[in-house]
């Protein structure tokens, strides 16, 4: 029987790390998600443990058509704009929940094996690997490898984004505040001043 699934969390910092021990991605302006599919059973559950199954009917019929039965994903509720920009304020409205895709960025379990004790390279590849040629509706985080971090993280300012979020290659899937996944954030982006 597997452990409670409980977020990751990321620690905010104002340094992007730059070994070659790190992966970043982008950040996605959205609502953190863990996708839950057991058989025919499907759940959307937020980091402050709501089920917004019924919310969010695109991300559930896409989790449904995956050829996998079971499987626990990790990631980030969007609205994307025609620029390919998550639109925060489109989603926070409720208009737009049938558009509503998850940003996917790891996998916690697989065909009923906890993958929470592998490195985070093992998970992003079985990740990759559950999502490859999947319908619309759950699509895959890209990420870049090692110093390219800053380099990044400067592109994401200046195209508006909201930061990024930098995580060790090698490390587990801790339940919890993690100083292993680092968080940086676009002191410009409105995210920074938002109350909700």
């Amino acid at each position: 029987m597997f452990k409670p699934f409980e977020f990751c969390l990321p620690t905010a910092s104002k340094v992007v790390p730059a070994g070659a021990d790190w992966l970043h991605e982008v950040k996605y302006d959205g609502y953190r998600l863990r996708v839950e599919r057991d058989g025919s059973r499907v759940r959307l559950i937020t980091r402050n443990g709501h089920d917004w199954t019924k919310r969010y009917p695109w991300i559930v019929e896409a989790a449904l058509k995956n050829r996998s039965k079971q499987f626990v994903i990790d990631g980030e509720a969007v609205v994307l704009g025609v620029d390919g920009v998550s639109d925060f304020n489109a989603l926070h409205s409720r208009k737009s929940d049938a558009e509503v895709q998850l940003y996917a960025f790891d996998l916690m379990a697989l065909d009923g094996e906890d993958l929470r004790a592998l490195p985070l390279d093992m998970r992003k590849t079985h990740l990759a690997r559950l999502l490859r040629g999947r319908p619309d509706g759950i699509f895959i985080a890209p990420f870049e490898l090692g110093a390219i971090g800053p380099d990044l993280f400067d592109a994401a300012v200046r195209m508006g984004l909201e930061g990024i979020v930098s995580k060790r290659r090698d490390r587990r899937y801790a339940a919890g505040r993690s100083k292993e996944w680092v968080k940086v954030k676009n002191r410009t982006h409105p995210a920074m001043t938002r109350e909700f």
